[in-house]
């Protein structure tokens, strides 16, 4: 005859317990990460006047004025195809230039690979405070300053480094019997390249893409300096001109801010599926 709640049932309350404070630890840190993105996008639909009297509740008359104001002044309309071909469009070459080099050097191995390969792992190390003053006088002295060329040049070369050293990492652990197969078959390496290797690369082709998309779409430090002209400009340096004469002008602020983000939680509501599958698929083994 035992006495109290049986081994079985006790474990069984504990696993419970732990249960229900794991989720309520994961809401919690859910709840602090999504609230600021819906602070920020209320305050957007509010006036400057209503924010500095009420910062917590929400708008008693929304407004789209403030989005108005905003894609007017920071002239976006302008800056948002800029800122889709340049994260788009220097995305694809990073994915396609580092598919050629990982495959170069996993499976075409010769006495230059190893320098050439070293020389693009080293560029992980460099930050872009370091490269700004280089990039500068190198655009120059090729005569693409000012251009989108320029803008699209330096960012797939930023995201080579870390690009070429997971696409050579992944494909290193491509059987090479696949390789010899299709030479054998009579396949020429561009084949290869189309045929074998491109389909079995694709989970970590969505991983370089995802790193690659959210910090070219922000990056700011760069095209500061590649571009001077508007129309060349991105999203971001049209949201920096709200940090001047505007920066006590919450409304449209907010609004400017919640033009610049919602591209990439849209895209991230979009694919989320997808990007999680890539990132857990996309994994280098060590």
């Amino acid at each position: 005859m035992a006495e109290g709640i049986p081994t079985g049932a006790a474990g069984r309350a504990a696993q419970a317990i732990a249960k229900a404070a794991a989720y309520a630890l994961m809401s919690l840190f859910a709840l602090m990460t999504v609230y600021p993105i819906l602070w920020l996008v209320m305050n957007s639909f509010k006036t400057t006047r209503e924010f500095q009297v009420n910062q917590l509740g929400w708008p008693a008359a929304p407004t789209l004025a403030n989005y108005a104001e905003a894609w007017s002044y920071g002239e976006f309309g302008k800056l948002f195809p800029n800122s889709l071909l340049y994260t788009f469009g220097a995305t694809a070459g990073i994915v396609l230039l580092s598919a050629l080099a990982g495959f170069a050097f996993a499976k075409l191995g010769s006495r230059a690979t190893r320098p050439i390969y070293g020389s693009f792992v080293i560029g992980i190390l460099l930050t872009v405070n370091t490269l700004m003053i280089p990039l500068f006088i190198e655009v120059n002295l090729l005569g693409i300053y000012n251009t989108r060329l320029a803008v699209l040049v330096v960012y797939v070369g930023q995201g080579l480094p870390m690009g070429v050293y997971l696409m050579t990492e992944y494909i290193r652990g491509i059987p090479t019997a696949l390789v010899e197969s299709a030479r054998i078959d009579g396949a020429g390496f561009g084949r290869i390249f189309r045929s074998v290797i491109l389909p079995m690369v694709l989970p970590v082709a969505t991983t370089i893409a995802i790193l690659n998309i959210s910090g070219i779409w922000n990056e700011f430090a760069l095209i500061n300096i590649l571009v001077s002209k508007t129309e060349l400009k991105s999203l971001p340096l049209g949201i920096y001109k709200f940090s001047g004469s505007l920066s006590s002008d919450y409304g449209k602020q907010f609004a400017a801010l919640t033009i610049g983000m919602a591209p990439m939680l849209l895209f991230y509501l979009a694919f989320h599926k997808q990007i999680t599958q890539g990132v857990s698929a996309g994994a280098v083994k060590g």
